[in-house]
């Protein structure tokens, strides 16, 4: 199954067009993709996993490969970094995202395949499918659905679905 976000801030999901909120400078071809751009990568991303905050609700009902967060979980977002785009415990000595937030929006949150196989620097790391802000306010290049609308869509996700950022 492919779903889809799209530029204007929609999302199709399961027949219906619902709200997403993505990078805070727009979209961009994802060969053009550069870390720190605040852009989210045109182009079709597997959901790799599943990661979630054991304090703040159950393992969510899903297909996907799926774990709980721990406090000590980064992800690598220094170019250059032997770790870069992937997951590093804290602290860890270059530049990592904190992956343990206080703002909930990794309460659930969907790694994707953006830049991932291998990863390239600096095209672009940490490009998931998280939590909305209550006011969607833009992401850093993500990809932000409200809880409702991530519950659903793990819950029809299988292995190898996708997530498309395309242009409106």
């Amino acid at each position: 199954m492919m779903f889809t976000a799209m530029s204007d801030g929609s999302f199709h999901l399961n027949g219906r067009a619902t709200r997403c909120a993505l990078g805070k400078t727009g979209v961009i071809e994802a060969d053009l993709k550069r870390e720190g751009d605040g852009k989210s990568p045109l182009g079709a991303w597997t959901i790799r996993r599943v990661l979630y905050r054991p304090d703040k609700g159950e393992r969510p009902q899903t297909q996907l490969p799926t774990r709980a967060l721990e406090r000590d979980d980064g992800w690598c977002d220094a170019p250059g970094d032997p770790a870069y785009n992937r997951a590093v415990k804290l602290p860890h000595p270059a530049s990592a995202e904190h992956m343990w937030r206080e703002d909930d929006v990794y309460d659930l949150v969907c790694i994707l395949a953006h830049n991932d196989d291998p990863p390239v620097s600096p095209l672009g790391s940490a490009i998931f499918l998280h939590l909305a802000k209550p006011d969607y306010s833009p992401t850093e290049g993500c990809i932000a659905l409200s809880r409702p609308d991530m519950l659903e869509l793990l819950s029809l996700a299988q292995i190898g679905d996708a997530v498309e950022i395309k242009q409106a």
